[in-house]
C-alpha cells in the first residue's frame, strides 16, 4: 500500500476552511486548476467527494465536516513540530493585536491592558474593534487576534475558550428615580417602563419570562442594541435599563443600581481565540496580559 502524499493535508484544511476552490487557490498561491487537480487526488484519497456543489456554491459532505474538525489541528502541530523555537524577547517585539469587544471592555479594563503591554512591550499596539456579532469569521481569517464576550451558538467549533470572570445583570435607573423610594419587589419593577437591549428584533429577555412566571408583564418602551445606548437613555429619562453588572462599572458611574427582583442566570465572560494562535509566543503572552487584567480589576 502506497504512503499518502501528507502535503495534501495543508491543501485539505485550505479548501475545508474556504468551501471554495478559487480561494483557496489565492491561499495556496495555486492556479484554480492546480487546486482542483488537488481536490480530485484528495477525492481520490478519501474517497469521498468532500465538497460537493449546492447552488453557485460548494457544502462539505458528513465526512468533510468530520476531517475539519481533525486537520486544522494536525497540520497545526505539524507546523508547530518544524518551526524553530525562539525565545520571546518582549522588548523588541514589534506587532499589532487586534481585540474585538463589546461595549464596557474598553472602558473597565482597556487603560489597565494598554498599561500592562506598554510597560512589558513597548513595540506592541493594541487595536480595539467592535463586537457587532459572535461570529467568528474575523477570528478564523485572522483579521481579529482576541474576542471577549459571552460564548454564543455562532462561534465555531475550532474556537478555543476560556473564561475571564461571571457576571450578573442589574437593574439601573437615574440618581433619583422613584423606583429607589422603596423596595422593589417583581411588581414595582414590572410597573415601570423600560429599555430592551436586543441585537435583533427579539421581542422578549429572560427578565420578561421570569416575570410571566410571576403573572407580570412590563412595558418596554424602546428597543436599543447595546448597552452603552440604554444606559445613555437610563440617564436622562425615567426609563430603567438591565445591563451586565462587571462589564459595565464605569459605564454606570453616577447611576442607581439594583439587584434584579427576579433571578436570572449568571452569565460567564470568555477569552477566544483561533487555535493556530495557540503555540504562538506573542500571542499566549497577551492571552495572559488579559487574564490577569481582568482578575486583578474584578473581585473575585
Amino acid at each position: 500500500m502506497s504512503r499518502p502524499d501528507l502535503n495534501l493535508l495543508v491543501t485539505l484544511d485550505v479548501l475545508l476552511a474556504e468551501g471554495n476552490v478559487a480561494r483557496a487557490a489565492r491561499r495556496l498561491h495555486l492556479s484554480p486548476s492546480a487546486m482542483s487537480r488537488a481536490l480530485a487526488r484528495l477525492r481520490e484519497t478519501t474517497g469521498d467527494p468532500l465538497l460537493v456543489r449546492a447552488g453557485r456554491g460548494l457544502v462539505p459532505t458528513p465526512r468533510a465536516v468530520e476531517l475539519a474538525q481533525r486537520v486544522g489541528q494536525l497540520v497545526q502541530d505539524a507546523e508547530a513540530m518544524l518551526r524553530p523555537v525562539a525565545a520571546l524577547d518582549l522588548t523588541k517585539l514589534v506587532r499589532t493585536f487586534t481585540l474585538r469587544n463589546r461595549e464596557g471592555f474598553v472602558e473597565n479594563f482597556g487603560a489597565a491592558l494598554i498599561a500592562r503591554v506598554s510597560e512589558q512591550a513597548p513595540g506592541v499596539q493594541l487595536r480595539f474593534a467592535p463586537k457587532p456579532d459572535k461570529e467568528s469569521t474575523s477570528l478564523r481569517d485572522g483579521s481579529v487576534d482576541l474576542e471577549t464576550g459571552v460564548v454564543g451558538g455562532t462561534a465555531g467549533p475550532e474556537v478555543r475558550t476560556q473564561g475571564l470572570f461571571r457576571d450578573r445583570f442589574v437593574g439601573v435607573a437615574r440618581i433619583g428615580h422613584p423606583i429607589g423610594e422603596a423596595a422593589i419587589t417583581p411588581a414595582r419593577y414590572a410597573s415601570a417602563r423600560h429599555i430592551l437591549v436586543a441585537r435583533r428584533n427579539h421581542a422578549a429577555s429572560p427578565i420578561d419570562d421570569a416575570l410571566e412566571a410571576l403573572g407580570l408583564k412590563r412595558e418596554i418602551a424602546t428597543i436599543v442594541a447595546s448597552f452603552s445606548e440604554a444606559l445613555a437613555l437610563a440617564r436622562a429619562s425615567d426609563l430603567i435599563a438591565c445591563v451586565p453588572e462587571r462589564s459595565t462599572a464605569n459605564l454606570r458611574d453616577g447611576m442607581f443600581s439594583f439587584p434584579l427582583p427576579v433571578a436570572l442566570p449568571e452569565i460567564v465572560v470568555s477569552l477566544l481565540w483561533h487555535p493556530r494562535m495557540d503555540a504562538d509566543p506573542a500571542h499566549r503572552w497577551l492571552r495572559a496580559c488579559v487574564r490577569e487584567v481582568c482578575a486583578e480589576r474584578l473581585p473575585a
